[in-house]
């Protein structure tokens, strides 16, 4: 089981209850940019937020569920999550805006990849908008393939109908 790994430049360990208030701050930050349109809605408010890491911090033991806090030294600047489904994992991930573009997203995810293939893990599988061009980005240099494309909807317009994007579901065969 993993439970903290080290890169070059990142602490990554699993989620504590005490991360509530960083997490809160990246939830915040993605609603204010572009690509929020692609994410299910997030309620921000404190007892939300503190409820739900709350929750994440139960599975620190847990291959079921496995969710990372990425530490730029003690600052938590984003998290990873792996979720255990028939054939692998699906891996959902979010950095708060200010550390885009700066590689620690793919050092992190890179490092917890290593780890899960020395524990016999062989597929990976991420979903995320193919407008999305960053998260598509990285998802290729670590490897993922596009394998699907399906329309998705997480957002109705005034008058109730849905607001469908293209989504792709990409696999890595590790």
């Amino acid at each position: 089981m993993i439970s903290a790994i080290r890169t070059e430049r990142l602490n990554v360990r699993r989620v504590t209850a005490d991360d509530w208030r960083a997490i809160q701050g990246i939830w915040a930050d993605r609603a204010a940019t572009a690509y929020a349109k692609y994410d299910k809605p997030v309620d921000t408010s404190d007892a939300a937020v503190l409820s739900r890491i709350e929750k994440w911090s139960l599975f620190a033991d847990s291959e079921e569920h496995m969710f990372f806090a990425v530490c730029l030294d003690t600052v938590l600047i984003g998290y990873i999550a792996f979720n255990r489904r028939a054939e692998g994992y699906e891996i959902g991930y979010c950095f708060h805006s200010a550390f885009h573009g700066k590689g620690y997203a793919k050092e992190s995810i890179s490092g917890i990849l290593s780890a899960l293939r020395q524990e016999g893990v062989r597929f990976v599988s991420a979903g995320t908008a193919l407008d999305n061009t960053p998260s598509v980005r990285l998802l290729e240099s670590l490897g993922f393939e596009l394998t699907e494309v399906e329309n998705v909807s997480f957002y109705s317009d005034a008058h109730g109908q849905p607001i469908y994007f293209r989504g792709g579901i990409f696999e890595l065969r590790m």
